[in-house]
């Protein structure tokens, strides 16, 4: 053991405080949910008692329409008998400012996405590798080590990682409330950003997920105004990661519901915006079904901003054969007209589905209108509201209901027993068995609910006829307590469904 300590402190002295530090996030319930499912996934044929995937907010649902277009134009392609007449060309490119037509079809289909209702210019989009590397980005050129940004809760727990862990960057959480379903309030923004000012933290920005990940829902007019004259009044950075842009399917048009930043500061009223501290993350992962082509865009209206951004974009570029497909495919008006609304479509459909289902065993989600995911209350699982009792819960929906749902706490969410649940992801079926598990889970709930509420009857009243009394020590449904508290020594955290605690039986 002696050696192996002195083993571990040497390799730690040999390398950098990056690859030594604990700060990726990979010891949380979110990255811990992933690892069981990893080792266990379910397969309809070869693993059909495997742990279903819905920690991935991943959209699946309109891969047909991409694959379709793609069949009908061969040519976009230069590793196609009818593209590769580009190939010299477009494999020796590599300027990081990005194909001119890649960066005008980007533009473009964030206008289309808003409704054309603002237009972006194609010289601030800013490539980088997915919206990780967008949003590291913008941090790198906004903050120094040691500087925060506000982020209204629940948050995205991946965040750390984007966000922290290489920048040196605090985040400080802004408190968000089920009584409000969540909004955004001046009152948390403010007692957020005092609390960080006592505390001797210089606060750079705020950062706000619209569509939010993890509540499904659009950020309206009237909290980004509040927010617009928030950082204007402090002089500080708003970064609106609006990468679910294209996900809404509640509306009329669905898409309407979504207001982005870049409309709010054409129109809003009593108050004289500094646009360079307005800036946008997107990508085409989430919207597009199409996060292994890393399209990752920053896009700032400080034109400093634009120019670092650029510069560091060296450090993660989209593949130019990437850039050229997606030219094509982009700039064909049909065709995102076409995928926008089927997308938004699907969607809808898929999310009546999983909530209609939920609600029938009685399970409620907030009330949402975007994104690949619900935000589901569990509360009334839990054998008392902790979130001890909740990461016991998390476990057990794991390793016997197996499903990889991830619990609010991964989240920084302040109240225990929300979840997020992922339902673009897998086709149909595997949909329905979801759904199926999760039936029989509240039912065999509802039946050990019942025994006990039998025997405790029986026992008062053999109690009552002896003259006796007892306390009923009895834990509803069987829950026992787990620590939530991250360990910094292993592979797996004390969250991990993995580890040795004990669970129901």
């Amino acid at each position: 053991m002696a050696l192996e300590n002195e083993s571990s402190r040497t390799i730690h002295q040999l390398l950098s405080k990056i690859a030594t530090n604990d700060q990726h996030g990979e010891n949380s319930p979110y990255f811990d949910g992933w690892k069981a499912y990893e080792i266990d996934p379910f397969h309809p044929t070869k693993n059909p008692d495997g742990i279903i995937q819905m920690g991935l907010a991943e959209n699946q649902l309109s891969c047909d329409l991409i694959e379709e277009w793609i069949r009908k134009n061969p040519a976009a392609s230069i590793c196609t008998t009818e593209g590769v007449n580009k190939f010299k060309d477009i494999a020796n490119f590599q300027d990081y400012h990005g194909l001119p037509e890649f960066r005008k079809a980007v533009a473009r289909l964030m206008g289309k996405i808003r409704g054309d209702r603002v237009s972006f210019d194609p010289d601030r989009i800013v490539m980088a590798g997915g919206a990780t590397g967008a949003s590291e980005l913008i941090m790198f050129c906004l903050a120094d080590p040691g500087d925060a940004f506000l982020v209204p809760t629940p948050y995205y727990p991946a965040f750390d990682r984007d966000l922290k862990w290489r920048t040196g960057v605090q985040l400080v959480p802004v408190i968000s409330h089920s009584s409000n379903n969540f909004k955004i309030t001046k009152e948390a923004l403010d007692d957020a950003y005092e609390n960080a000012r006592k505390s001797n933290i210089r606060v750079k920005g705020v950062v706000i997920a619209n569509p939010s990940n993890p509540l499904g829902t659009t950020v309206d007019l009237d909290t980004q105004t509040i927010l617009l004259k928030f950082i204007n009044d402090k002089q500080i950075h708003l970064v609106c990661d609006e990468i679910y842009s294209s996900t809404v399917f509640a509306g009329n048009p669905p898409g309407r519901n979504f207001v982005s930043i870049a409309e709010v500061i054409e129109g809003v009223e009593n108050c004289t915006v500094n646009r360079n501290l307005i800036h946008i993350i997107y990508s085409l992962s989430k919207d597009m079904g199409l996060p292994g082509f890393r399209v990752g865009i920053m896009y700032s209206y400080n034109d400093a901003v634009v120019q670092c951004g650029r510069k560091m974009s060296s450090f993660g570029l989209v593949s130019s054969q990437t850039q050229h497909l997606l030219a094509s495919m982009l700039s064909d008006d049909e065709f995102i007209h076409h995928f926008l609304a089927g997308n938004s479509e699907r969607l809808a459909k898929r999310h009546a589905e999983f909530t209609n289902g939920l609600r029938e065993v009685g399970i409620t989600c907030l009330t949402s209108n975007a994104g690949l995911f619900c935000w589901m209350d569990l509360r009334q699982l839990l054998k008392e509201s902790t979130f001890e009792a909740e990461m016991v819960l998390w476990k057990v929906i794991i390793n016997q209901v197996k499903l990889n749902v991830s619990p609010g706490f991964s989240f920084h969410c302040n109240e225990p027993g929300w979840f997020r649940v992922c339902f673009a992801n897998m086709d149909e079926e595997t949909l329905e068995l979801a759904l199926k598990r999760i039936k029989n889970f509240m039912e065999n709930l509802k039946r050990k609910e019942e025994w006990r509420r039998n025997n405790l009857s029986r026992l008062s009243l053999k109690l009552s006829s002896a003259g006796g009394s007892r306390h009923d020590h009895h834990d509803h449904v069987g829950l026992n307590k787990a620590s939530p508290r991250s360990s910094t020594t292993g592979i797996l955290s004390p969250h991990s469904p993995m580890s040795q605690t004990q669970l129901v039986n």
